[in-house]
């Protein structure tokens, strides 16, 4: 072995016995799946419940058939401020069909709707609104109607936040929803909104399909129309309203599984929280509290629209998560 060799065979020698001691390659840290979610209490107890339901072998793993994840949608998915976004679509709609009711101009509750006149339409009372609903969501078919609330959709912006509607979804919920969802989830709306208004957007707004909708209905009848097509025709009935004790009855009803994750934001959302709580192993119940008057709104105990007073002291008192909207989250809609 000349000298060469020799140099040759030595370095291979200490490579050799260099590379088990040299410092292993640093790994790319692991992305977070709640990006716009602060670090703190709700986001921890969020991660922690989904890690040991998910964990394979673990006292509180849950199989994926089971993980079944129900969310109210107004105040929770999205923004509920000045109205529910249904009603914005019915004052709207009224409007829209004002010129071929000339009747209307000296006709309460739609005189006020057409001259945007809110305290007078409030005063009309709970009739006046149920009547403007039922014009505006019945007479048509079930194609009809989804067709007027997707071109409202299409044209029609918040008042104060200058945003189409389905920018008004909180985007720390996206977020969430994806990471159910990525984690062996169903992830489901449970709503006491209308299930046909909502199917019209959840599934590009949220990713949530139509068929994973619950809500308040109205009956459906059918129909064989001029052009011998078969058709539903939407009635001004209604037949059940997803909302207080509805929803768990909604529950049973249309999903057939008790969730094990239950997100709300009233007490309107109470009675699915209990239900959420009262079943067997690790369950997940959170709240939104709208305490954000900067970014989005501030309200709850005394709230015409999303009142939230029972279902908080009851949060309080079993320990549930209530996400606090100015502190939990970095930002509240998505970037336009």
């Amino acid at each position: 072995m000349n000298r060469r060799q020799l140099i040759a065979f030595l370095a291979a020698g200490l490579l050799a016995l260099w590379q088990p001691l040299a410092a292993p390659r640093a790994q790319a840290p692991v992305p977070d799946p709640l990006p716009s979610w602060n670090d703190g209490a709700a986001k921890q107890a969020i991660v922690d419940f989904v890690d040991r339901v998910t964990r394979e072998g673990g006292p509180d793993f849950v199989a994926p058939p089971e993980r079944i994840a129900t969310f109210d949608n107004d105040g929770t998915l999205w923004a509920e401020q000045p109205v529910y976004f249904q009603l914005a679509f019915a004052l709207d709609e009224i409007k829209r069909l004002a010129p071929q009711h000339p009747e209307w101009t000296d006709r309460e509750p739609f005189r006020s709707v057409i001259a945007g006149d809110m305290h007078g339409l409030m005063a009309a009372g709970e009739k006046a609104l149920l009547e403007i609903l039922a014009i505006t969501h019945s007479g048509m078919t079930t194609t009809e109607f989804t067709k007027a609330v997707a071109d409202w959709f299409a044209t029609a912006r918040h008042p104060t936040k200058d945003r189409p509607y389905t920018k008004l979804v909180y985007q720390p919920m996206l977020e969430l929803l994806a990471y159910l969802r990525a984690n062996g989830f169903k992830t489901f709306i449970v709503s006491g909104g209308g299930i046909e208004f909502m199917r019209v957007f959840a599934d590009k707004a949220y990713g949530i399909p139509p068929e994973q909708v619950v809500g308040s209905s109205g009956v459906t009848k059918f129909e064989i129309g001029a052009d011998g097509r078969p058709v539903l025709m939407k009635e001004p009935k209604v037949e059940f309203i997803d909302d207080g004790p509805g929803k768990p009855a909604g529950i049973n009803r249309f999903i057939g599984r008790r969730p094990i994750f239950a997100f709300g934001n009233s007490d309107g959302d109470l009675q699915m929280l209990q239900w959420t709580a009262a079943g067997d192993g690790r369950r997940f119940k959170g709240i939104v509290h709208h305490i954000d008057a900067e970014r989005e709104w501030a309200y709850d105990r005394q709230s015409h629209v999303g009142k939230l007073d029972k279902a908080l002291d009851e949060a309080n008192a079993r320990g549930w998560t209530v996400v606090d909207m100015r502190r939990d989250w970095k930002t509240v809609f998505p970037s336009q």
